[in-house]
């Protein structure tokens, strides 16, 4: 059944915007050749988004209104806007949230025409020089198509997907660069993206595939020299949050435009992200401090001419994210530096990357140890390895697979074989966790109630029981079914006294030979289970 545009409709949109980002990223940053072909594009995306959904999920325990959940986003994705297409994107959504501010609630297919016009006009007075072939002409010809449209939310929707999607195809058709590689482009790619979440917000279902067109391998180099840059000099990628009157942004967009290009302005009412690229990066930042108070500077050599190999040198880490201070401390002392993170609220991957640096290594190991952190953990080591960081994401599912591969970690080992020897430890370890219910919903098992005790094996919920030491021991039963020579039982904050001694004894009497070690993690689930 369709959902009504509200403050609802904005949340659900940024969550299932950031999650269709994190799968796409990596197909997006492969097509991305223009302005420059530095593969980032779908990183800047996501980590633009996710700073939009941290602000919309901050907003909405507060129970917003529609313009204060459009408001939120539009900010979130202000402060947080990465790169060119980032900064571009986010004054999209600003253009958005300008309108939806304005509308009743629920809004209506007149307000989404309106809202999507003003995104696509404001979007382009943005940007210093538009370029035909882009994002930019993407979102207008989606704001065309709705314009045109008579009929709901859903016929006005459909139709500016549609356009937007016939406008990516034809991005070579404008684009030399684009066409010369065999691609379309990627930020156009990835604004159909976020179209296509507003859409499964609202309405649900899977949305069609977007065209990407994949270049020949090989085709597309990352060595392009900078649009509006002398060959020669990589250039910078400058970008600034503002604090400044919105008098002094003229002058402002003047001198940066006689200094760089692909120039990008967005914001308002005092609060500006600035965007730029240009051969020399000190009087950029000299011209924001000229208008105003710039902060979060932000300076990246656009092309790195040369591959960064200080490996040797700078030794090798482990980054583990851990739910529990117990955990974290276990791992500590195994060498990993860690990050604990507090229940419901997993790190971004701007917080990630700021761990990967914090390690202070030329090689890290990442292990996120929670499915729902593998966009952001990837986004993160795409981040590490812009600033010469040679980083790999092992894909652990829980912090006792982190454990079983923290366990193989070897330094001595050349980088490549120690990331397959903790993959393939973590791969050997399945994992249990016993929690309780916080709400009534479905599972696999059934229907449970809030405050249901919960097994779950490998991710599932495999059993729903009244206590934690009858849960926990059916768990164990399932998960030792298969096999197994070594039990890890870390123990929640509120798990009962007796719990682990039970456990022990059981594994003792009913499986021969299984040895087990107990830890306390201080997490908030009751048990995590690992079997190896």
């Amino acid at each position: 059944m369709p959902e009504p545009l509200d403050a609802g409709a904005v949340c659900r949109w940024s969550r299932l915007a950031l999650d269709a980002l994190g799968a796409a990223r990596e197909e997006i940053d492969a097509i991305n050749v223009y302005p420059v072909a530095d593969g980032d594009t779908g990183t800047n995306l996501y980590l633009t988004v996710e700073s939009a959904a941290q602000a919309v999920a901050a907003a909405e325990a507060g129970e917003p209104s529609l313009a204060e959940a459009a408001r939120a986003l539009a900010h979130g994705a202000l402060i947080g806007a990465r790169g060119n297409s980032g900064t571009i994107l986010a004054q999209l959504l600003r253009g958005m949230a300008e309108v939806l501010a304005d509308a009743p609630e629920p809004a209506t297919a007149d307000t989404l025409r309106a809202a999507l016009a003003h995104a696509a006009d404001s979007a382009r007075l943005a940007v210093a020089r538009p370029v035909e072939g882009t994002m930019l002409t993407v979102a207008s010809a989606a704001a065309g198509a709705a314009a045109g449209t008579p009929g709901d939310t859903a016929a006005v929707l459909t139709a500016a997907r549609a356009a937007a999607r016939a406008a990516v195809e034809a991005t070579p058709e404008q684009l030399p660069e684009l066409a010369t590689a065999g691609v379309v482009d990627a930020g156009g790619s990835g604004l159909v993206t976020v179209l296509d979440a507003l859409d499964a917000a609202l309405f649900g279902g899977p949305p069609p595939e977007t065209p990407r067109h994949r270049p020949p391998r090989g085709q597309v180099s990352r060595a392009q020299p900078c649009v509006g840059v002398p060959q020669g000099d990589p250039g910078y990628e400058v970008t600034f949050l503002l604090d400044a009157p919105d008098t002094a942004i003229p002058a402002l967009r003047e001198r940066l435009d006689a200094l760089g290009d692909s120039l990008v302005v967005v914001g308002g009412d005092g609060l500006w992200h600035i965007h730029v690229h240009t051969p020399d990066a000190g009087p950029a930042v000299e011209a924001g401090i000229a208008a105003g108070r710039p902060h979060r500077v932000r300076i990246t050599t656009l092309v790195p001419t040369v591959a960064a190999e200080p490996v040797a040198a700078r030794g090798r880490a482990v980054v583990a994210v851990l739910p529990g201070p117990g955990l974290a401390g276990l791992c500590a002392e195994a060498g990993a530096t860690t990050l604990t993170v507090r229940p419901g609220e997993r790190p971004g991957g701007g917080e990630l990357a700021a761990a990967i640096a914090s390690a202070r290594a030329g090689e890290v190991v990442l292990l996120p140890n929670d499915k729902e952190l593998w966009h952001a953990a990837a986004a993160a080591a795409e981040q590490a390895r812009a600033e010469g960081v040679r980083v790999a994401v092992v894909p652990t599912r829980s912090p006792v697979q982190g454990i079983a591969a923290l366990a193989v970690h070897t330094a001595e080992r050349r980088f490549d074989e120690d990331v397959v020897a903790m993959t393939a430890a973590a791969g050997a370890t399945r994992f249990g966790e016993v929690s309780v219910a916080e709400r009534q919903s479905w599972t696999m098992a059934g229907v449970c109630q809030q405050g249901d005790v919960l097994g779950l094996v490998d991710g599932d919920v495999a059993v729903i029981g009244g206590a934690v030491p009858e849960v926990a021991a059916l768990v164990l039963a399932r998960m030792l079914a298969g096999g197994g020579e070594l039990v890890t039982l870390v123990l929640g904050a509120d798990a009962p006294a007796e719990l682990a001694r039970e456990l022990t004894e059981l594994i003792r009497q009913e499986h021969l030979g299984v040895d087990t070690v107990v830890c306390a993690g201080h997490q908030s689930a009751p048990l995590l289970i690992g079997v190896e």
